[in-house]
């Protein structure tokens, strides 16, 4: 046993040298991601109410945002669509348009930015009236499984036409890893990865993103707690993940991040395998108004929180912090 009288651990902590010697955790920019958001409309930007300081681009915006990050050392960004509403339905057949808004601007940014790694979701609540991951029952309750896979693998094929890296399936329907992989393979798409969300948790944390993908339901509100994942649940995530790696997955999600250490945490124990976190809109948005208030030193505690995900066990973090981070790096750098 460790006895004061000899062992002092705060001789470990005398001096910034030392502690960056002996850190057990470290944040480099070749850990993030950088979620995007892409409307139609001409304005080259828009601010989002519900994410202080994070902008909606059009294509020409987006872009140059993907420039910026990639100039950065960011090596991979995330694009959502802000998709119109008279091109939603209730079957999403907008999904897999090959001539959509995210096909376009996959496209453009491939065009001018050839090197960065595009990450693009597989999941219908962008396109749906209703809100919701699938395709309904006749019911108007529940979703429909296994008619949402077929549609998730058409969705799928047109994002790997348009030069999506990798495709996300972001909708926790049950199969959908194993036949989105057989698509892809099938149709000569071999080398596009897959990086699903295993363990997507039915939460809270989500709202600002969908206030700004349109993805609330009619009602503003929307249950998809049959099909994410219960979130006094940590057992059933590994099962999940294990399902999915099985079924052909190249990468894990787990989501939201930080009210998950502990499922990062077991994950990475478990499986010798990359683990992807998602600091979601809320966590984003929370600590941005806080800081934003004064109550916070921003740069200090989004660097603490993501911190927390390296020391969980994640490998690669999706942030809307990701060029704040990456700015700071740079010039502590320098």
């Amino acid at each position: 046993m460790f006895n004061f009288s000899n062992t002092r651990l705060r001789r470990r902590r005398s001096g910034r040298w030392i502690r960056n010697l002996t850190s057990e955790s470290a944040l480099s920019v070749n850990d993030l991601i950088f979620p995007l958001f892409v409307h139609n409309r001409e304005e080259i930007t828009e601010p989002i109410p519900g994410l202080p300081d994070i902008k909606c681009y059009s294509i020409d915006g987006l872009v140059s945002i993907a420039r910026e990050a990639k100039d950065l050392g960011i090596n991979a960004v995330a694009i959502f669509p802000v998709v119109d509403s008279k091109l939603k339905s209730q079957n999403a057949e907008e999904a897999y348009n090959f001539d959509n808004l995210i096909c376009k601007a996959i496209r453009a940014v491939k065009s001018k930015i050839p090197d960065i790694g595009i990450i693009a979701d597989v999941a219908l609540d962008p396109y749906t009236t209703h809100g919701h991951d699938g395709i309904l029952k006749s019911d108007q309750i529940d979703v429909e499984n296994d008619e949402t896979v077929s549609v998730l693998c058409k969705q799928a094929l047109a994002l790997a036409k348009a030069g999506c890296n990798i495709v996300a399936p972001s909708d926790m329907m049950d199969g959908r890893i194993g036949k989105i992989r057989k698509a892809l393979d099938d149709n000569n798409f071999q080398d596009i990865s897959v990086l699903s969300y295993a363990v997507k948790y039915c939460s809270s944390f989500y709202a600002p993103f969908r206030q700004v993908v349109g993805s609330c339901g009619l009602s503003n509100f929307i249950d998809k707690s049959g099909y994410q994942m219960d979130y006094r649940n940590a057992r059933e995530a590994i099962c999940e993940i294990e399902m999915d790696i099985n079924e052909g997955a190249d990468f894990i999600m787990i989501k939201p991040g930080m009210p998950y250490l502990d499922v990062i945490k077991t994950a990475s124990d478990k499986f010798n395998f990359p683990i992807f976190a998602y600091q979601v809109s809320g966590e984003y948005a929370m600590i941005k108004a806080a800081t934003n208030n004064g109550w916070l030193d921003y740069d200090k505690v989004i660097y603490e929180s993501l911190i927390s995900f390296k020391r969980a066990g994640a490998s690669v973090i999706l942030t809307y912090a990701a060029l704040d981070i990456a700015k700071n790096l740079s010039a502590s750098a320098l």
